[in-house]
């Protein structure tokens, strides 16, 4: 797993790093990784290095000082440097001499437009994680001139380093550095980030837990669960569905197909359209009603059952069975509504909630609004549940207020029926016996690179989706030895 750190506890290690170490060195390890990552940018865009022309966008304090002696790094390696000065009173002593002494320049204000227009790489210095709202107009006029790749110090300017919002002019970055640990932006606002490079400044040992974790797909191939020699259908976990009505058969055919193609043991569909489902996905044990069905080590319960009387009778009883139920779409909505189905709930047993915003909203009376991370782990813990918010970057939190994200590739997944297919995955791994904070981050995982294959570069459906499970989880699984 991958660790991701807040900007407070990136500062306190900071802090703890510095002063032990000489003053100014890990500022130029650091300028030392941005000119490194700016080399190769330069080479990948124009196939060339010296010659090339690099402005630095400079702010006051130390994330203009990284940029600054980055530039002077590059001035060695034959790149023309220039930068422009937000604030030059306040620009950095050492990095601004470092620069002037290797060959760069200052421009002067009318200079920097036509140095923008000409310039094959763009670096931003302009805040670093100590800032927080959108540009200033001045900066926010230079980088309306950038037509070039942009490299980020740090994050990119205007994006909030905790939350990843934007209110207002930011950057859009190319490509970001960022030193010591990955924060929060890089993960919950990727699309602003680019791709992100971590450079070693020796901060590790400082660190402490972190805040939020990525899973990689080592980490999702490790958590699957494969039958072993003395495995059996039911040994392997028995997934129960209850889903669909006579107006969305679909959503029972895409949760029940997702588990199968999830690889449960078994699955039992149990619900008005079981013929539907039997024609699509013969190897499920089907049966009219949840109230007839046999037992199952897991429950998927909410897509497409209507959120009437019939629906509320439905979620109470699956929530009942002492068994991890996955609660979706309308079963949202009924506990929205209704929240003393979960009295039917067994506090034990563990429950995990899916929502889009809009059923966030419904269920906690609020917008999860831009300090995600903060809403779903409160959700969590209100609930006592794993809250699985969906979205472009999906947040998975557990009641003890752990965190995991999971960056989309792309937006292929912002379709009909899609939930229904990550409900299934999560209830396959439920049955299975993950852990229900893993499971759903696992599944939420498995369901991003099976909407990326589907997808191909083009607009997809759910039901191609769930066609590209398995062939997803053929690819997490090549990263094992």
């Amino acid at each position: 797993m991958r660790g991701i750190w807040t900007t407070d506890h990136v500062r306190q290690a900071e802090d703890r790093l510095l002063a032990r170490t000489p003053e100014g060195a890990l500022m130029r390890r650091a300028a030392h990784g941005v000119a490194l990552r700016a080399a190769r940018m330069l080479a990948e865009h124009t196939g060339a290095v010296s010659g090339r022309r690099v402005v630095l966008v400079v702010g006051a304090g130390n994330n203009g000082g990284d940029a600054l002696w980055a530039g002077s790094f590059l001035c060695r390696r034959g790149v023309g440097v220039a930068a422009v000065l937000l604030n030059p009173e306040k620009a950095h002593p050492r990095g601004l001499d470092a620069l002037v002494r290797a060959g760069g320049r200052v421009l002067a204000p009318g200079e920097y437009p036509q140095w923008i227009e000409r310039a094959d790489l763009v670096i931003d210095g302009v805040v670093g994680i100590s800032a927080q709202g959108p540009l200033r107009a001045d900066a926010a006029a230079v980088f309306e001139r950038v037509d070039a790749p942009v490299l980020a110090v740090d994050l990119p300017s205007g994006v909030d380093p905790d939350t990843g919002a934007v209110d207002g002019p930011a950057v859009r970055a190319t490509s970001t550095v960022t030193f010591g640990a990955r924060k929060p932006v890089h993960v919950l606002n990727p699309d602003r980030c680019g791709d992100v490079t971590l450079v070693d400044i020796g901060l590790g040992p400082e660190l402490g837990e972190p805040d939020l974790v990525v899973l990689d797909a080592a980490d999702v191939a490790a958590a699957w669960p494969l039958p072993g020699p003395a495995d059996n259908k039911y040994s392997q976990g028995v997934t129960g569905v209850a889903a669909g009505s006579s107006a969305y058969p679909g959503a029972a055919v895409l949760s029940a197909g997702a588990a199968v193609r999830a690889t449960s043991g078994m699955v039992r569909y149990a619900g008005p359209v079981a013929d539907v489902v039997r024609v699509h996905w013969p190897e499920v044990v089907a049966t009219g009603s949840v109230f007839d069905a046999g037992r199952a080590q897991s429950w998927v319960v909410g897509p497409g059952i209507g959120t009437g009387r019939d629906g509320f009778e439905v979620l109470a009883h699956v929530l009942g069975q002492g068994v991890p139920v996955c609660a979706d779409a309308d079963a949202i909505t009924i506990l929205a509504r209704r929240p003393e189905v979960l009295d039917a709930r067994d506090p034990d047993t563990p429950l995990v909630l899916t929502p889009h915003d809009g059923e966030f909203e419904r269920l906690t009376g609020a917008p999860p609004g831009p300090d995600r991370v903060t809403a779903v782990r409160e959700a969590a813990r209100r609930f006592d549940a794993v809250v699985l918010l969906k979205g472009h970057c999906t947040l998975v939190a557990a009641p003890d207020g752990r965190v995991l994200a999971n960056t989309a590739r792309g937006s292929w997944l912002a379709t009909a029926g899609s939930g229904d297919v990550l409900s299934g995955i999560t209830g396959a791994l439920l049955a299975a016996g993950l852990d229900p904070w893993l499971a759903a981050g696992v599944a939420a995982d498995v369901h991003a690179r099976a909407g990326e294959i589907a997808a191909g570069g083009v607009p997809t459906s759910a039901s191609a989706v769930l066609a590209a499970v398995p062939d997803a989880l053929r690819r997490v699984r090549s990263y094992l030895p």
